[in-house]
């Protein structure tokens, strides 16, 4: 299987089901309907977009529904049947398991797994795998077939009654109802080299090649494909390339992984290509050929179980809280994650996790000490992601985990792959509820003096309230800074009238949320605590009346005179 699948359900009473699905696919989550579902891994809000968005990335989906609504949520997406993703209704209570689509991914075995758990009969209909127990044009992992539309040829062939024999070994093809004979004409043969083009034989490769490179190497991907091609190898035999450790980060590795399709490992430091291409199949023939090495292995190779991948460190903002305010990158970030990192209460909110997720919860104020274990894990080749709620670049892990990696002499941490992914900030989903308070230009500061001195803060106040900006304040006011607000309005009252409008935004996005307006005359500290988020206007903001009540605060695009 490409990718864990999705199950989706729409209420509570396919739970039950759902989870006894997720434990024959532990790396399955199970997205439930908002509002409707509790104790799901994921939350969405329309069923519609939530199928057709994982369809499109190409995510097996296994939707605790009836068939039919499945099949019209999907049906303007339908194109090319070898690119689909394996699609099965299966009934609430377990008691039917239909695949729908996906026949040439392995809807089919699919299938079969599922409705031998559940103790039910699988729906299948497909001719080939009615007649001969198999899907001859799918072959299981570790074995890619040649060409998908002479296999088609192949199978009406043997359906109309041609008889076949096999060459080479096919295990998994052991038990199958195949008309076999020694003699027939047909044949299937499984083996790595290259052949030509027949209607009489379908090819199956075996995916056992491993090619040892070096990022020095000019155009690799197209070196790669010719020491292939004159040592008589078929392209779709090739499993994994495999790079020395020091070049991990060397963009030229990955280009070529990406244009050949294949996996990138890496090994610890060797003599040459071929010592490192032996050493990590150890018993393979290994061939050298254009400056490359290499090891063809007698059974397909598992390229996870191939030295090591590169190790990935992903920043995230998780947003306001609401799950609908996170973006999609992040979501897909943490369904990926070996290990999250974050202050407790965060990591919470970006669940709930699978069993094999290991969390790593701290304190919030060890945010250098989180980001060097974030690091550490990163370097042995782990997926990790350091959460932050709003956006992590803005007074969040971002920078810290930037200022980590730039204080590191340690080649392993500079050889991770590190992504920051955006989210919503506090300001701007404040903004969104009150309207479009920021508009304009606007200042975004914090009034926390743990990490730069009040007198900075006291002057970029004032120099900001001068320029007429639009003030948006993280960490207004805690326990041991009762005072820095009253003192920071003082500031900001120099400059602007009583009558500015002020949005005070609390717990944004999350359950509890409150929002009010109140002019600059009427705020008062006790009004703010270190959970509210303030938007002071400036001089051109507006506000009027909601229709139901409530007030619209903008700021409008014009300054001074209005257009």
């Amino acid at each position: 299987m490409r990718k864990a699948p999705a199950i989706v359900v729409l209420g509570p009473g396919s739970l039950a089901t759902a989870r006894r699905i997720q434990a024959l696919y532990p790396q399955a989550s199970i997205h439930g309907l908002a509002g409707r579902t509790e104790q799901v891994d994921r939350q969405y809000e329309s069923f519609g977009d939530t199928l057709r968005a994982l369809y499109q990335q190409d995510t097996p989906i296994i939707a605790l529904c009836a068939a039919g609504i499945v099949i019209r949520t999907l049906a303007p997406l339908l194109t090319e049947k070898g690119v689909e993703p394996p699609v099965l209704a299966v009934a609430e209570d377990g008691s039917a398991v239909v695949p729908l689509l996906g026949g040439l991914a392995g809807v089919n075995l699919m299938a079969r797994e599922m409705a031998e758990a559940l103790d039910v009969v699988p729906a299948i209909t497909t001719s080939g795998e009615l007649r001969f127990g198999t899907c001859l044009l799918n072959p299981p992992q570790g074995y890619a077939l040649d060409d998908l539309e002479q296999g088609k040829r192949f199978v009406s062939d043997l359906l109309a009654g041609e008889m076949v024999r096999i060459e080479g070994s096919a295990p998994w093809l052991d038990a199958a109802q195949l008309p076999a004979s020694d003699t027939a004409q047909r044949t299937i043969h499984v083996g790595c080299s290259l052949r030509p083009s027949s209607r009489d034989e379908l090819r199956i490769y075996p995916r056992s090649v491993l090619v040892a490179v070096d990022a020095a190497a000019p155009a690799l991907a197209d070196l790669v494909h010719e020491a292939l091609h004159a040592a008589g190898i078929a392209q779709q035999s090739l499993a994994c390339l495999l790079a020395c450790e020091t070049q991990m980060a060397e963009p030229s590795l990955h280009e070529a992984a990406r244009e050949l399709g294949v996996a990138l490992r890496f090994a610890p430091e060797a003599t040459s290509l071929e010592h490192m291409a032996a050493h990590m199949l150890g018993g393979a023939e290994v061939r050298t050929q254009s400056g490359l090495a290499m090891a063809i292995a007698p059974e397909p190779i598992v390229p996870a179980r191939i030295g090591r991948g590169r190790g990935r460190l992903a920043v995230i903002g998780l947003g306001p809280g609401a799950a609908e305010l996170m973006v999609p990158a992040v979501k897909a970030e943490l369904a990926r994650a070996e290990d999250i990192l974050g202050y407790e209460t965060y990591v919470r909110m970006a669940g709930p996790f699978r069993d094999d997720q290991v969390q790593h919860c701290t304190d919030n104020r060890e945010e250098m000490q989180r980001a060097r274990h974030a690091f550490e894990l990163a370097a042995r080749g782990r997926s990790v992601v350091v959460v932050s709620s709003g956006d992590p670049g803005v007074f969040a892990m971002a920078a810290a985990v930037l200022e980590a990696l730039h204080e590191s002499t340690d080649p392993a941490w500079h050889r991770v792959e590190l992504e920051i992914l955006p989210g919503v900030s506090a300001s701007l989903a404040t903004a969104a509820q009150a309207g479009a308070p920021l508009g304009h230009d606007f200042c975004v500061m914090s009034l926390s003096d743990n990490l730069k001195p009040w007198s900075i803060i006291e002057k970029r106040l004032d120099l900001a309230a001068q320029a007429d900006l639009v003030l948006a304040f993280y960490n207004p006011i805690s326990r041991s800074r009762p005072w820095q607000l009253g003192q920071a309005l003082d500031i900001v009252r120099r400059h602007r009238e009583a009558h500015t409008p002020v949005v005070l935004g609390r717990d944004i996005g999350r359950p509890g949320q409150t929002l009010k307006v109140v002019t600059l005359g009427e705020l008062q500290p006790d009004m703010v605590d270190m959970r509210t988020m303030v938007l002071v206007g400036s001089s051109t903001t507006c506000t009027f009346g909601r229709a139901g009540g409530g007030q619209w605060v903008y700021t409008p695009r014009w300054y001074g005179n209005k257009p």
